[in-house]
């Protein structure tokens, strides 16, 4: 009998176009001998469909038809099993999955917002558990996490929103602290959304006021000078993990945007621009060396980071961990981790003989075991400390509460 993988994708997020794209090359390289695939979009108002349609890349050029020709559903645990019901009449049961695979990034969705929603479902599912994931997409909580694991970073600051707005003048003294050029992110935003290089402080004022559009917390890191950018994907969970092969990316820009990564070759429109879905090969197509030209002991500390980065921040199935490199001092600095990489990461772990179908048998594997270790944990008890409860005069004492509960 065939696993049920429930794919799911899309979302609320300004990355909804990329976890298509990512989606898509999945489903198409699952080894449907072994697995019935069983996709799950979510819109971008947070409504769930799924139908055989929505495999085809091409149906999401035209959002109109999904609505009309695919099932709006619910994701629920009945009578042993995780269906998804039809959410107009007939409420029919329209698909059962087995495990959910969530390939979806930024805001909302990679951010332990999903995962959380799966795991009180009580689901297994592949990837971060609410608490990997959470971490993962926070900058913030990632640098701090790091930071008390001694792993090396640039010098950085943040605040929110709220402080900026309120005492200009205090964050920017924060920001002082640092030399230029600086690097201005949203902490939890992914794909290279809303961040902006500046070397004065005009330009940083710019860039924290298009930074604010995305999140109510952020980032203001120092600059690697001569910089090399490197990534490398970790497979496993917080007993068991193995390293990628490391590739040297390259962006005609100061850092590699959303356009080198998605649109391709730092071409098109940012703003407003649509992901020409029909081409685009998500991260896959970015300009990159493979393997990246590193000395052994470089590389070989930056596989020792990234497994203890891995393990710090609690990350689970496969994750790629960004890497800063100063070209001149040989510097390593970890960047940021992605624990739902964009295209999955599954060219870095070709050039190790794993090829993309059995990356996804791996990282489903994972799910399970991870799924087992879970339920073989004590979460509840069987015992009801509110059984008694009115003979031992409880009752009594909620009287006096009805009108102040009403």
């Amino acid at each position: 009998m065939k696993i049920k993988v429930g794919v799911i994708f899309g979302g609320e997020s300004v990355e909804h176009e990329v976890s298509i794209i990512s989606a898509m090359q999945a489903i198409n390289k699952i080894d449907l001998e072994k697995y019935e695939v069983v996709p799950i979009y979510i819109t971008k108002d947070r409504e769930w469909y799924t139908g055989e349609m929505l495999k085809d890349i091409e149906v999401y050029q035209d959002l109109s038809l999904i609505k009309k020709y695919s099932k709006n559903v619910v994701l629920y645990y009945k009578n042993g099993a995780f269906v998804l019901q039809n959410k107009k009449f007939p409420r029919n049961i329209v698909k059962e999955i087995d495990i959910a695979f969530p390939i979806v990034h930024g805001t909302n969705v990679e951010d332990g917002v999903l995962q959380g929603y799966l795991q009180s479902v009580g689901i297994p599912l592949v990837g971060p558990d609410v608490y990997g994931a959470a971490v993962g997409q926070d900058k913030v909580y990632m640098k701090a996490i790091w930071e008390q694991a001694g792993l090396p970073m640039t010098k950085y600051v943040w605040f929110y929103d709220v402080d900026y707005k309120q005492d200009r003048d205090e964050v920017l003294k924060k920001v002082a602290k640092l030399k230029y050029p600086v690097i201005v992110k949203p902490a939890t935003t992914g794909s290279s959304v809303g961040i902006s290089v500046c070397d004065n402080e005009e330009k940083l004022l710019e860039a924290i006021d298009d930074a604010i559009q995305y999140d109510n917390k952020i980032l203001v890191e120092e600059v690697v000078e001569n910089l090399k950018e490197c990534n490398i994907a970790v497979m496993g969970n917080y007993e068991h993990q193995k390293v990628s092969e490391i590739e040297e990316v390259f962006s005609g820009n100061k850092f590699l945007t959303y356009a080198d990564k998605y649109i391709g070759g730092g071409k098109g429109k940012l703003k407003g621009a649509k992901v020409p879905v029909k081409t685009s090969k998500g991260m896959a197509s970015a300009s990159r060396k493979l393997p990246a030209d590193l000395p052994k002991d470089m590389r070989e500390e930056i596989e020792e980071i990234a497994v203890k980065a891995f393990k710090a921040l609690g990350s689970a199935g496969n994750s790629r961990i960004d890497f800063l490199i100063d070209d001149k001092t040989n510097k390593v600095y970890i960047n940021e981790i992605n624990s739902i990489p964009g295209s999955l990461a599954f060219y870095l772990w070709e050039e190790k003989g794993t090829n993309f179908t059995h990356m996804l048998e791996d990282m489903i594997n994972i799910g399970v075991k991870d799924y087992k270790k879970r339920v073989s944990k004590t979460h509840s008890f069987e015992s009801n400390i509110l059984k008694g409860f009115a003979q031992n005069g409880g009752v009594k004492g909620m009287k006096g509460m009805k009108g102040k509960l009403r």
